[in-house]
C-alpha cells in the first residue's frame, strides 16, 4: 500500500508539499497540486483519515444521535443531515439510541473518542448530563437542555393550535388527543398545551391519551386507540401528535366499521412521505424537516468556526389537509 512518503519520492516533490497539497493549506502552485494529485491517483493512494484529522485538528465527521432509526420522521430527518452535511464535505456518524441511556452514553463516548466534530442530539431519554458537559459543539432536536445549546424545533404551539381549530371549524363535538408521554419534557409537548388552550377557549373538553415513555413502541398504538373508541364510542374528531398514530387510528377504524373522515376525522403531525400516501391520505401539520436538518448542520459549523449563533430557533409549520378531514 503506498504511503505519503511514496507520493513525495515519484511526484519529486517534499512530504510537507504533499500534506499542504492534502489538506490545501500555504501557498502550492497549480501545477504542483496537478503532479501531486496525479501520483495519488497512479499509486492508488489513499490519505490515512486519522492522521489528517489529528493534523487538521477536525475530523470532518458529525455524530447524529436519534431515539428510533425505524420511525420515519428520524429517517427522513437523517437522510436529510447526511446528505446536506456531505455536501459541506462532512460524514455522519449514525447513533441509534432506542432510547436506552446506557447505550446512548456508550454512542457519546465512541463519538467522543472518534474527535467527531459536533453532535446532533435527537435524544429523547430524561438523561441530559452527558450532552450538557460535552467540550463539542452541540445541537438538540426539539429539546431545550441549555441556555447556551442551540435547540431547533418546528412551531409546535402553531401545530396544536392549527389542529385544534380544524377539528372545531369541521364541526366535531366529541374530540380526542393522543400524544406523546409528556413526562418527556419534549418541546413537543407544546402541541399538547396549545390545544388544549383553544379547546378550553371554545367550551370543549378533549379525551387525552398519553403513550408510554417509549413512544416509537408501536405495539401500543393498536391498545390504546382500540380502549379509546371502546371507551368513547361517539368521538368524531382526533388530533394525533405524530402520523405514525395517525394511521394506526384509520386502521382501528376501519377494524370497528367507522368511516374516516364521515364518522371520524383524524389530524397528525410531521408529514412524512407516506402521510401522503396513506389510504386515506392523511391530514397533518408539516414539520420542515429538511430545513431542519440543514439548520442542524449549519448550527454545528457555526460553533465550528466560532461564529455567531441562535440559540433558540422555532421553525414555522403548514397545515395539509387531506382525506382525513
Amino acid at each position: 500500500m503506498a504511503t505519503i512518503h511514496d507520493v513525495a519520492k515519484k511526484a519529486k516533490v517534499s512530504v510537507t508539499t504533499v500534506s499542504r497539497v492534502l489538506n490545501n493549506r500555504g501557498y502550492i502552485s497549480e501545477a504542483t497540486r496537478a503532479k501531486v494529485f496525479k501520483v495519488m491517483e497512479q499509486l492508488n493512494y489513499q490519505p490515512n483519515e486519522i492522521a489528517r484529522s489529528l493534523l487538521r485538528k477536525q475530523s470532518n465527521v458529525i455524530g447524529l444521535i436519534i431515539p428510533n432509526v425505524a420511525h420515519p420522521f428520524f429517517g427522513e430527518f437523517a437522510n436529510h443531515v447526511e446528505n446536506y452535511a456531505y455536501g459541506k464535505g462532512f460524514k455522519m456518524l449514525l447513533c441509534n439510541s432506542q432510547l436506552d441511556p446506557v447505550k446512548e452514553k456508550d454512542y457519546i463516548d465512541m463519538l467522543k473518542r472518534n474527535r467527531v466534530d459536533g453532535i446532533i442530539m435527537g435524544s429523547h431519554t430524561l438523561q441530559v448530563e452527558e450532552y450538557i458537559h460535552l467540550n463539542s459543539p452541540i445541537v438538540t432536536i426539539d429539546r431545550q437542555i441549555g441556555t447556551d445549546i442551540p435547540y431547533i424545533s418546528s412551531d409546535n404551539r402553531m401545530g396544536g393550535s392549527m389542529a385544534a381549530k380544524l377539528l372545531l371549524a369541521q364541526g366535531c363535538r366529541k374530540i380526542a388527543h393522543i400524544c406523546g408521554n409528556l413526562e418527556l419534557q419534549l418541546l413537543a409537548n407544546r402541541r399538547t398545551e396549545a390545544f388544549l388552550e383553544v379547546m378550553k377557549e371554545n367550551g370543549m373538553e378533549p379525551v387525552v391519551v398519553q403513550t408510554d415513555i417509549d413512544v416509537f413502541q408501536q405495539l401500543q398504538y393498536g391498545r390504546i386507540i382500540r380502549r379509546l373508541f371502546e371507551e368513547h364510542p361517539d368521538i368524531d374528531g382526533l388530533f394525533a401528535t405524530s402520523d405514525i398514530i395517525a394511521a394506526f387510528v384509520i386502521k382501528e377504524c376501519a377494524a370497528i366499521g367507522k368511516r374516516v373522515p364521515e364518522d371520524v376525522k383524524i389530524i397528525g403531525y410531521d408529514d412524512i412521505n407516506a402521510a401522503s400516501w396513506m389510504m386515506p391520505p392523511i391530514t397533518t401539520i408539516k414539520q420542515p424537516i429538511e430545513q431542519m436538518a440543514q439548520m442542524a448542520v449549519d448550527l454545528i459549523l457555526q460553533q465550528m468556526n466560532e461564529e455567531e449563533y441562535r440559540p433558540e430557533n422555532v421553525l414555522p409549520v403548514s397545515l395539509i389537509e387531506r382525506a382525513t378531514t
